[in-house]
């Protein structure tokens, strides 16, 4: 498939593009721009700037700031992407990413444990809470 190159207009420019990117994925993972900004080493008024296409990243920030998020250099920049991953698989990626060992170990336990509930027969779930 031939993907058309975007141009973009005065209106929505590149830098614009990349900023809505990034505070959609702020927004999925219920970040602030302040917490954002925390955990990438950056100020929150630059992180503004970004999300509104006012200011751009430079490669380095763009590095950073992708993998707090949890998604692709490639996602940020493009038009059109074709995800190699399921969306819960990335979000699950994007929760776990900022959290300790720790947190990601009771996280995983959790879920065990949850999965290990569903996949009991309903007779067997009653004789747990008896």
């Amino acid at each position: 498939m031939i993907q058309k190159k975007k141009v973009y207009t005065k209106e929505e420019s590149f830098s614009q593009n990349i900023g809505k990117r990034i505070r959609e994925e702020r927004l999925r993972l219920n970040l602030t721009q302040e917490k954002l900004a925390e955990d990438v080493n950056l100020s929150m008024a630059y992180i503004g700037q970004v999300e509104r296409g006012d200011r751009s990243l430079t490669l380095d920030n763009l590095i950073i700031v992708a993998k707090r998020l949890g998604v692709t250099i490639d996602y940020l920049l493009s038009d059109c992407i074709t995800p190699k991953e399921d969306d819960e698989y990335r979000l699950w990626s994007q929760l776990m990413d900022a959290r300790s060992q720790r947190e990601k170990m009771l996280a995983i336990n959790m879920v065990n444990l949850m999965f290990r509930y569903l996949d009991e027969s309903p007779a067997e779930r009653t004789n747990f809470h008896n």
